[in-house]
Formats: structure tokens, C-alpha cells, sequence
């Protein structure tokens, strides 16, 4: 601070003059807050990205649960059905001769065929007049259908192609007999207390494979075929063709295959007519008449 006093003839004045650094302190204090407000946006950057990655771990996991359980369920509704009631509609049909089953089971020389339909518990789809059945194709037919059957692949743009009224998942099955294994034990296909002549001694081991997808992410096709309208083998891909699960994946349609292997053969069971030291005779054993 300086002070400046004038003559004695004038009046005496005292003047304070303050030497300010006031512009200079403003300018560093910008500066502070700038510094501030980049570490802000960079922890907020930083955490923005932390959160879009596990939202996408997160829908990961979610869509493959989805496809999952789909799958899975296709797999317990066909099981449910040939293990249930000999007398039900549903065992019957499968059985049957147009059946999904029985198609294998009752003409041997349809054990080289993929039977394929569409997975909706709405409807039923695993009887051969709804259902797509392809025999091994050649180079010059890549695709060739039994008795031109091709009613059973999935329609990703039918709300009957979907497995719920959602329309968020779309599964199709394919059943195809296994092949003989060489190393396989000698009768092991034989049913134990039937004749060997018999239809039913025979027990079949059938590989079954249900392919679920999610359309809305990304459309099922590459280079120009429809992923669902190809065979789920790839030992019968033939020339630049793809499988079901190689098309998906060229697609980047989010899918998921389960493959399983079923025994399926005629149970015996025997009736025990006379119980030892009984005389009273099982009431199964005596023929009904009809008066």
C-alpha cells in the first residue's frame, strides 16, 4: 500500500492506492474447475460404459435362457407324449404311421429320413401331413423332400411359427434315426422277451434335435436361404449349402441346438395268472366274454 500526502497549503488528502490481483486469481480458479469437470465427465464416461457392458452380459444371459427353455420344452412335450398313456390321442399319433415316431418305427426304409416339424403347443405339428420330411439329397437336388412332404418348417413371419402368442421365439425339431454304432453290443438293439421276428423286439435310438431362435434380432438367412428350410445334419450338407446351426450363425440370428439321443422300445410285462400256494386266480387273466 502507498501513500501520497499533497503540500500544506492544500488539504491534506491521503490516498490509498491497492495494487489488485484479482484477473490473474480468476483465471486460475477457471482453470480448477475445468480440471474438475474433465475428471467428472471421464469417471461419468467410464462408468457409462461399465454399465452398457453388463447390460449386454446381461441380455446375453437372458437370451440364452430363452433359447434354452424353449428347446427343452419341445424335448419334454415329445417325451410327455410317448411316455404317457398307450391310450391316449397323443401316443397314438406319434405311433402312428404318419406319426413323428412311427414314421421310423413301422416302414425301416424311412430310417435314412429327417423328419422336421414345427414346435407350437397350439397345434399339432408332428403328424407327417404337417411336417417336412427330407431324404439325403444329391449335387444336382441338394434338397429333396419324401413323398414331397414340406409342411413342418417354421414360418418366422406366421404367428403360428412361434412357440407362445408373444411371437419372441421360434423352435423347430428334427428326428432322424441314429446311426448303427460299430462298437455297439451284439443284440443290444433286441428287446428282451420278444421274438426276433417280431415288429416290436427291435428298439430304436432316435437322435433328436430342437433348434430355437430369436428372428427379431437379426432375420434367419444367408445368402439367400432360409435357415429353417435346411437339414439339421451336417453329414447330408451337400456342396455350398449350409445346417441349420452354420446358417444361423452366418446369419447372426441369436439360436441355440440341443441334441439328445432316445431309446424307444416296446416294454414287456408279464402277469403273474396263479399266485404259488393261491388258488385264487388274477382276475387279468380271465378272458372277458360277451354274453
Amino acid at each position: 500500500m502507498t501513500i501520497h500526502r499533497y503540500s500544506p497549503n492544500s488539504t491534506i488528502k491521503d490516498v490509498k492506492m491497492t495494487i489488485g490481483y484479482r484477473s490473474a486469481e480468476r483465471g486460475a480458479t477457471l482453470i480448477v474447475v475445468l480440471l474438475f469437470l474433465v475428471l467428472i465427465m471421464l469417471a461419468g464416461a467410464i462408468a457409462v460404459r461399465q454399465s452398457n457392458t453388463d447390460l449386454k452380459i446381461a441380455t446375453s444371459d437372458q437370451i440364452n435362457t430363452v433359447l434354452l427353455q424353449s428347446s427343452d420344452s419341445a424335448n419334454q412335450k415329445l417325451e410327455m407324449m410317448l411316455n404317457g398313456s398307450s391310450t391316449s390321442t397323443e401316443y397314438l399319433d406319434v405311433t402312428s404311421a404318419a406319426g413323428v415316431f412311427g414314421h421310423f418305427l413301422l416302414n425301416p426304409e424311412n430310417s435314412t429320413n429327417e423328419f422336421i416339424y414345427c414346435f407350437n403347443p397350439r397345434t399339432k405339428k408332428y403328424l407327417a401331413s404337417n411336417a417336412t420330411i427330407m431324404v439325403k439329397g444329391t449335387t444336382a437336388n441338394p434338397t429333396a423332400y419324401w413323398s414331397g412332404l414340406n409342411n413342418g418348417i417354421c414360418d418366422y413371419n406366421s404367428a403360428d411359427g412361434y412357440t407362445s402368442a408373444r411371437q419372441t421365439v421360434v423352435t423347430q425339431m428334427s428326428v432322424t434315426v441314429a446311426p448303427v454304432d460299430p462298437n455297439a453290443e451284439r443284440f443290444g438293439h433286441m428287446v428282451i422277451g420278444k421274438e426276433i421276428e417280431d415288429r416290436t423286439s427291435k428298439k430304436f435310438t432316435f437322435d433328436i434335435r430342437s433348434a430355437s431362435a430369436l428372428p427379431s434380432y437379426s432375420e434367419p438367412k444367408a445368402n439367400g436361404d432360409n435357415c429353417f428350410a435346411q437339414t439339421s445334419i451336417k453329414a447330408n450338407v451337400i456342396g455350398s449349402k449350409k445346417s441349420l446351426s452354420d446358417c444361423m450363425l452366418a446369419a447372426n440370428t441369436p439360436s441355440k441346438m440341443l441334441y439328445e439321443q432316445a431309446d424307444v422300445e416296446n416294454i414287456s410285462s408279464s402277469t403273474k395268472c396263479i399266485p404259488f400256494g393261491r388258488g385264487t386266480l388274477n382276475a387279468e387273466c380271465v378272458l372277458k366274454t360277451t354274453p
